[in-house]
């Protein structure tokens, strides 16, 4: 019986993974298995809108920097774009290791995937990825933008992202209409921020605004408040989308892209949804609707007990709330599902179960990351009614989004 050995082994896959590099990519061949799991399943009687699913707008960043409105800065990015278009010259970027060593290959083959030339590539890339998947609705958001609120120049922030949502509206939503975003919102500066939601309301495929949560501005001052009045006023949603940051210094002494992983994409979601509740945005803003993304859920029962305890002791401290805070985290905050922790059952079910999960969870994919979840996720869920299961998949969202019945 003879045995390979470590070096004949890598040469024996690095030449598997050339041969498919030599063939290409496609969405729908590597989403196969996908396709199965949705016939399988029969979710032809669900809707199923993905909550948080994402675009690597890193393909087409000359596109969009042609759209920056300083003019110096827009030279800047133009003149220093020097890798057709997939270079971040002027973006703050973070050193991450998401790639899993390579062995997430779509990463790497994902630009050689063909599309035709009458549709913007994302576009057409969203409709493959949701007939496989078998969704009705996808909302996209970009990548490697979610770093820009931790840029030092908060102008970045402000110039990169309204050309980011113009090039996005006038280029990519237009091509199809189950294709649909959140508009990234710069929140390092208010007015800016305002600006935008009375921009792109009504564009094309826009069905609410985000806001990266690793950042250091503190959602609760009242400089925001314009803000969320005007999303309510408008009824659309407001997405914190979650994010890393490994420069923190809390991650600094972790050596690992998991550990940073693990809690980098919880800890500005904690401090953001505390800060929210504590100081009564809730309560001033009753009908805004407000979704924690990419999060998970873990963190949610911890942080009902934790804010439970404390306020119970020093309710002076938060004059405005009329409830507990566990109450408004239940009630008034909206969660997309990605990434779902399964490796307990007992705990997810009483997790579901203390969030509400029936009105208050949403699916979410985050494809195409390599932590990404199909629908099976919930559709699988053993404790979920189908009443819960069809609300989740699909209909909260379409009472949180502006979407109609695919």
């Amino acid at each position: 019986m003879s045995t390979s050995t470590p070096s004949e082994l890598l040469q024996s896959m690095v030449q598997v993974l050339n041969s498919g590099e030599r063939e290409g990519f496609d969405t729908r061949k590597h989403l196969e298995n996908a396709r199965r799991q949705a016939e399988e399943r029969n979710y032809s009687g669900f809707v199923i809108v993905d909550a948080d699913a994402h675009h690597y707008e890193g393909e087409s960043w000359t596109d969009i920097y042609r759209y920056i409105e300083d003019p110096v800065l827009r030279h800047r990015a133009l003149a220093s774009d020097h890798s057709g278009g997939r270079g971040r010259p002027i973006h703050f970027e973070e050193p991450g290791r998401q790639s899993v060593a390579g062995r997430v290959r779509r990463y790497e083959l994902y630009d050689r995937e063909v599309t035709p030339k009458d549709v913007h590539r994302d576009a057409e890339l969203s409709r493959r990825q949701r007939e496989s998947i078998g969704l009705d609705y996808q909302i996209v958001f970009p990548t490697a933008m979610l770093e820009l609120g931790m840029h030092p120049d908060p102008f970045v922030e402000v110039q990169l992202s309204w050309a980011y949502s113009r090039w996005l509206v006038e280029n990519v939503t237009p091509h199809d209409p189950h294709m649909k975003t959140m508009i990234y919102l710069p929140f390092s500066d208010p007015e800016a921020s305002l600006r935008a939601i009375e921009e792109f309301s009504d564009k094309p495929g826009v069905v609410g605004f985000t806001v990266t949560t690793t950042r250091y501005q503190t959602v609760h001052q009242n400089k925001y408040m314009p803000v969320y009045a005007a999303l309510q006023e408008r009824n659309l949603p407001l997405g914190f989308h979650a994010s890393f940051y490994q420069r923190e210094r809390l991650f600094e002494g972790m050596s690992q892209f998991l550990s940073v992983h693990a809690l980098g994409f919880v800890f500005p979601t904690v401090v953001h949804a505390t800060n929210m509740v504590i100081n009564g945005i809730p309560e001033r803003f009753p009908n805004l609707k407000v979704i924690w993304i990419e999060s998970g859920l873990a963190w949610v029962p911890f942080l009902m007990q934790r804010l439970d305890n404390e306020y119970m002791m020093r309710t002076s401290e938060a004059p405005l709330l009329k409830k507990k805070p566990s109450e408004y985290l239940r009630e008034n905050f909206y969660y997309a599902t990605q990434p779902l922790e399964m490796d307990n059952m007992e705990a997810l079910e009483l997790t579901l179960n203390m969030i509400n999960a029936e009105t208050q969870l949403l699916f979410a994919s985050d494809y195409p990351h390599w932590d990404f979840n199909l629908p099976s996720t919930i559709y699988d869920l053993p404790f979920l009614s189908e009443k819960a299961k069809r609300r989740i998949l699909g209909e909260n969202a379409m009472g949180v989004y502006p979407l109609e019945q695919a």
